[in-house]
């Protein structure tokens, strides 16, 4: 068995978030505040359906056989009453109404990376900007984001960018569109995009157009792939096809050893997240990053949508050691390999890279 690390190395471990979506970090009481204030008719109340998310898994005929089975059945800490991810987001989105509250948002979820989990460096996912504040546009929007990580920056010493989302259940040409409008309006926090939503809802390959356009302009990318679709080969296609620097979650790369080997080969750092909404997979989550781990792939923790999950890096960190069996050396290599894979420029980069691995080893000394 793993030995325990102690909660408080954990806690003082200095780590780096390299995938977290903005509407997901939202607190509850935000949430609340913000619906009361736009009479937002809800269902029950905004912390209530935080606390009973539950998006419920896709067609399970899909996922038969796999090589860590996939759970068929419900959990039994499933709420009676299930609120989706994208549900809770869309009423959330609704509730922002100017630039004020994006930048209360982008501000609240740095203060709530650095107060729970000691985070130097946060990069988040922003969605495109909804019908009703088109009067800010894209620029007038990422603007605003970037008002709340400069406040943060100040407050508390981190460092931050912005990844914007491509939502891949649209079309090339819309994704095609919404990257052209962050090349033609460039933002020192805006580094790279990513594909995210369910992945069986648009395969890779239909947004090659949009990440060579991002390429050819110096933008960073990443992918949501081989989370939803049970098959290896998207994340080659990602990897070969848009040329992705990093993956976000890739657990089904287990299914093809010669996409292991060649992962393993190339580094290729993957973030991944033991919690998520659905339920059901949890068990299997943890069981495919062991997995990961013990096919010596690079595999740095996530909290993905803490806010409404919920979790938190901390505890991120903390499943992997205890019910996953991460050790204190594998947890210190994690948090030095996030800081390595981090967006920043090269100089910034390698300063919070030798800072966090100084502060690691600081810890292991105190704890020696």
């Amino acid at each position: 068995m793993t030995p325990a690390v102690s909660t408080e190395w954990i806690q003082n471990l200095p780590k780096v978030e390299l995938h977290c979506h903005l509407i997901g970090t939202v607190r509850a009481t935000t949430f609340a505040e913000l619906a009361r204030r736009a009479q937002l008719e809800l269902p029950d109340d905004p912390e209530r359906i935080f606390a009973d998310i539950n998006s419920l898994p896709p067609d399970p005929a899909l996922y038969r056989d796999t090589v860590i089975p996939v759970p068929q059945e419900r959990s039994p800490d499933e709420p009676k009453v299930s609120y989706s991810l994208f549900q809770a987001s869309a009423w959330v989105i609704q509730t922002l109404r100017d630039a004020d509250d994006l930048t209360r948002i982008v501000y609240e979820a740095f203060e709530d990376a650095h107060r729970q989990s000691n985070v130097r460096h946060l990069e988040l996912f922003f969605d495109d900007v909804p019908e009703h504040l088109s009067a800010l546009g894209y620029r007038g929007s990422v603007e605003a984001y970037a008002d709340g990580i400069r406040m943060a920056e100040r407050d508390f010493g981190m460092t931050g960018r912005l990844i914007k989302g491509i939502d891949r259940s649209k079309s090339g040409e819309e994704a095609l569109l919404r990257v052209r409008e962050v090349v033609d309006n460039p933002n020192e926090y805006v580094v790279g995009i990513g594909l995210d939503n369910l992945e069986t809802a648009g395969p890779p390959e239909r947004f090659a157009d949009a990440y060579r356009l991002a390429g050819d302009a110096g933008l960073k990318r990443t992918a949501h792939s081989s989370e939803h679709a049970p098959t290896a080969q998207n994340t080659i296609t990602c990897l070969d096809v848009l040329g992705c620097d990093r993956i976000d979650h890739g657990y089904y790369v287990l299914e093809d050893p010669e996409v292991i080997a060649r992962v393993r080969d190339e580094q290729v750092v993957f973030t991944v997240g033991s919690t998520t909404s659905r339920r059901s997979w949890r068990p299997w989550r943890r069981a495919s990053i062991r997995a990961m781990l013990d096919a010596g792939l690079s595999v740095v923790p996530c909290s993905d949508d803490p806010g409404m999950f919920p979790t938190t890096l901390t505890s991120e960190y903390t499943i992997l050691n205890e019910q996953i069996g991460a050790t204190r050396e594998q947890l210190g290599q994690m948090a030095v390999r996030a800081a390595e894979a981090s967006w920043l420029p090269d100089a910034e980069r390698a300063a919070l890279r030798d800072d966090v691995a100084s502060a690691v080893a600081a810890l292991d000394e105190k704890d020696q």
